[in-house]
């Protein structure tokens, strides 16, 4: 059986986060025996459909390949918990808030759960009724949707996830919530979100107003009636209301925007379920107690000798939609609600990371036309194949049971699971992997990553000193020149081909970074979780124009970050440093 071969700082977060430790809390794992603690957990899931012994134990075998190869991991709950006592392996949730104290509060318990398993939550804050509103049960006024999220931020602060990983949360409001100026301002005004990622959605409606130049009516959030203050519905403008989602966005990040009507399009168990809001990354559109888990296939392994391996990927997809649905059988799931509400769907979330480390090996430059085409077709590649396994699923063991209420079942085309593809931000897993980031451009090929209990943990981007080898350079000897660099297309000592193909994110144009987002958005079921990431010195405009861009180009929603305009960013490059020092190397 393959050996996995991982990287220092793979053992070190493997140590940190994954792997089983004793009484006296010492590590007594193996990097191979969390692989094959996993495999033989999800195998078990085969017996459920008359699988022996000898069977589950081949199906083991071939999921154990899969991971240890690195072609391949499943998301960090299933990693951390298959095959322990929690056994609680999803990653994503979406509750519901209603507009009661009791159903809040009742949220709030079973967020704390989530998070207490090793998930993370989203949720919509758009029920709430505004601040002001008469309560008629105490006479007294609502405090609004984002007093609220201060008592779930209060209590993710409480919970250590399964002592792993803190809680996350995504906050959305609807953009015609009549608190929803206070919303956007959340993230620069409120220390007591903290541990949100907050989101606006845009409708429709808004993005035809904000087009025309026009008004928008602000909505009761009880049944989507117009707003009526003294008798007049409360309208807002457009383009104002805007402006101050990009200035707020440019300032700290946030808030980002989804699209909500567009992922309700695209949501094949719409209008029978609609989604309000997605897990804490974007990735995962969901409606309530739903729950998804994911896996990522490493697409930097299957680009050998500069042309991609369709039939490795396309065995290597089968077999990842076949281990992703038995983790829906085999998990202990957190709540009895979340349980029946993903049997019903059978959600699964295949997705990439890697994609920088596959361009490189094409030579092809992240930002070149022809980065954008592979794209596509790769994209639609995997969502054709992911589809006809989920397919060869379902003539083996059932449709899932919403198909009669889905898009699949209106054009009697049989399906195991409602979605199969995504693609989520792959931080943790892709170190595991020694991978790049999902679909993003190299951060920096030098660069420190926070993790977080404090440790900072020294990155190299590996292809580049494999590079910088194979035309006569030492990559030790730049070691120090790197340090405190975004990019390197400006270090005209190296071959212009070179400083090319390992563009960064901070060389990526704001409007390339959304059109590969929308590339691969084009064919995949969910959404696709990317931070366009923009250099200290992008304007306002730049971000105006971005989501722009992005609505108009079918993304499901868009995230920017503009480097340094938070103090406790997750990468940052380091400074240099007075001695010689080479920098830890990954061989991603």
């Amino acid at each position: 059986m393959t050996e996995p071969k991982l990287s220092s700082n793979a053992h070190a977060v493997l140590a940190r986060r994954y792997l089983a430790r004793d009484a006296q809390g010492e590590v007594c794992e193996s990097p191979r025996e969390l692989f094959e603690r996993v495999a033989a957990a999800v195998a078990s899931g085969e017996e459920i459909y008359g699988a022996n012994e000898v069977v589950r134990a081949r199906w083991a075998e071939r999921f154990y390949e899969l991971m240890a190869s690195l072609r391949w991991l499943p998301n960090s709950p299933t990693l951390m918990n298959a095959g322990r006592p929690l056994g609680q392996l999803s990653a994503c949730f979406v509750l519901p808030i209603d507009d009661s104290l009791e159903e809040i509060f009742e949220t709030v318990k079973q967020a704390a759960l989530i998070h207490q398993s090793g998930g993370g939550t989203g949720f919509s804050f758009s029920r709430l009724r505004p601040a002001g509103s008469r309560v008629r049960s105490t006479h007294g006024v609502a405090s609004g949707p984002i007093s609220f999220m201060s008592v779930f931020n209060a209590a993710t602060e409480a919970v250590k996830q399964g002592g792993t990983r803190r809680g996350a949360n995504m906050g959305i409001l609807r953009v015609d919530h009549p608190d929803i100026v206070t919303f956007i301002q959340a993230k620069s005004e409120n220390q007591a979100v903290t541990n949100f990622n907050i989101s606006v959605g845009l409708t429709d409606e808004f993005m035809a107003a904000l087009a025309s130049g026009g008004t928008l009516p602000l909505r009761n959030p009880r049944d989507l009636s117009p707003y009526r203050q003294s008798g007049s519905v409360v309208e807002v403008n457009a383009s104002d209301l805007f402006s101050l989602i990009v200035r707020e966005a440019w300032s700290t990040g946030e808030p980002g925007v989804i699209f909500l009507d567009r992922m309700n399009e695209a949501n094949p168990t719409y209008p029978h379920e609609v989604i309000e809001a997605t897990n804490p990354c974007g990735e995962q559109p969901l409606p309530a107690y739903d729950s998804c888990n994911l896996g990522s296939l490493n697409l930097g392994m299957y680009s050998t000798e500069g042309v991609i391996d369709y039939d490795l990927l396309r065995s290597d997809i089968h077999l990842a939609v076949r281990f992703l649905d038995n983790v829906i059988d085999v998990n202990r799931y957190p709540l009895p609600e979340i349980e029946a509400q993903t049997k019903l769907n059978r959600r699964i979330g295949l997705g990439v990371m890697g994609w920088a480390d596959c361009l490189v090996d094409l030579g092809l430059p992240y930002d070149s036309l022809q980065a954008q085409d592979l794209g596509q077709s790769l994209a639609a590649f995997i969502r054709t194949e992911s589809e006809a396994a989920s397919r060869h699923l379902a003539e083996e063991r059932g449709t899932f049971p919403n198909w009669h209420f889905s898009t699949w079942g209106r054009s009697d085309q049989p399906m195991r699971n409602a979605t199969v593809t995504t693609v989520a931000p792959t931080g943790t897993i892709s170190i595991l992997a020694d991978c790049s980031h999902g679909i993003e451009p190299y951060y920096a090929l030098a660069y420190e990553r926070h993790v977080m209990d404090g440790t900072r943990l020294r990155e190299t981007v590996g292809r580049f000193r494999t590079a910088l080898s194979a035309v006569g350079i030492d990559p030790d000897s730049i070691a120090v020149e790197l340090a405190g660099r975004r990019t390197v297309r400006d270090m005209t000592h190296l071959p212009s081909e070179l400083r090319e193909l390992f563009g960064t994110a901070a060389d990526i144009a704001p409007a390339d970074h959304v059109r590969m987002q929308a590339v691969w958005q084009q064919s995949v079921d969910a959404a696709v979780s990317k931070t366009i990431n923009l250099p200290e010195t992008a304007t306002v405009a730049d971000v105006d124009e971005t989501f722009r861009l992005a609505y108009e180009l079918g993304c499901k929603g868009v995230t920017v970050y503009r480097d340094n305009s938070r103090p406790d960013q997750v990468l940052a490059v380091p400074e240099p440093e007075a001695e010689t020092n080479p920098i830890e190397c990954i061989d991603c």
